[in-house]
């Protein structure tokens, strides 16, 4: 019963993340602590590989219609994978299933959970200001940041947010490219976003499995039912009110973030 609970699951969030593109993350991870009992460490461990796996894909279509701009990937990457290193290396020291770590974990994943339905908000305003395309010569001034520094800085903050909780490379993410890089067209930060979050959450996922924080059964459960659902969400997406299903979303994600801080 709980086999065929958990691909449901998979395919429930596969579906909204076709439909809206909101990160799997803050998704699955509370269902799989609120719902399926799961430890926030094995919950978290075990998603950071589903983002992984399932953000592969769209990495690869979105790179193969040159979306993707590498350069802003490369600035991100730098400042997140070296983070993410480390903060494995202090979940190594203190044992990722102490009271301590599990404490920090449902503590953290819950104020990034509330981060997430600000930005989702934001996200909905900001995105409207962008410019739609960029004239012949721009493309490389508008992958400049206001400062060198602050990929790294803000690269740095997500991956030690997305090792801890395994969110923070989907909406919160694309809020901070749209504040680097104002003058990049908004389908251009969602593919930077996209492609970014898959080498970190694979570091950071693999990390966990050396941990013993992966349940690769479980993971392989929520594979199977996600693939099918982000393909049919993907199809789905121009016929459904993307507005009222993202302000639902906010409202999940506000009310998960609130029981897990209170926790």
């Amino acid at each position: 019963m709980h086999d065929i609970a958990f691909i449901l699951a998979g395919f429930a969030v596969g579906l909204i993340i076709g439909l809206t593109g909101v990160g799997g993350g803050a998704l699955m991870t509370p269902i799989l602590i609120f719902f399926f009992g799961i430890k926030p460490y094995m919950a978290v461990g075990t998603d950071l590989l589903f983002a992984a796996f399932t953000k592969m894909g769209g990495t690869l279509s979105l790179a193969r219609q040159r979306l993707v701009p590498w350069r802003v990937v490369g600035q991100l990457c730098a400042g997140s994978i070296p983070a993410s290193l480390i903060t494995l290396a202090v979940l190594h020291r203190l044992g990722p299933a102490s009271p301590e770590v599990q404490k920090l974990m449902t503590t953290t994943l819950g104020m990034a959970l509330l981060l997430t339905a600000a930005a989702m908000l934001y996200k909905a305003v900001r995105g409207k200001q962008l410019p739609r395309s960029l004239a012949h010569g721009e493309e490389l001034a508008a992958m400049q940041a206001r400062h060198w520094s602050l990929p790294l800085l803000f690269g740095a903050v997500i991956g030690t947010l997305v090792t801890l909780t395994s969110v923070g490379a989907g909406v919160i993410g694309v809020t901070v490219l749209l504040v680097l890089f104002p003058l990049l067209p908004l389908h251009r930060i969602v593919a930077a976003d996209i492609a970014y979050a898959v080498p970190l959450t694979l570091v950071a996922g693999m990390g966990h499995a050396s941990l013993g924080s992966v349940d690769w059964p479980l993971l392989a459960k929520l594979l199977a039912g996600s693939l099918p659902g982000i393909w049919l969400g993907s199809r789905l997406m121009r016929h459904t009110p993307d507005r009222v299903i993202r302000s639902i979303l906010s409202v999940l994600l506000a009310w998960a973030g609130t029981k897990l801080v209170m926790v």
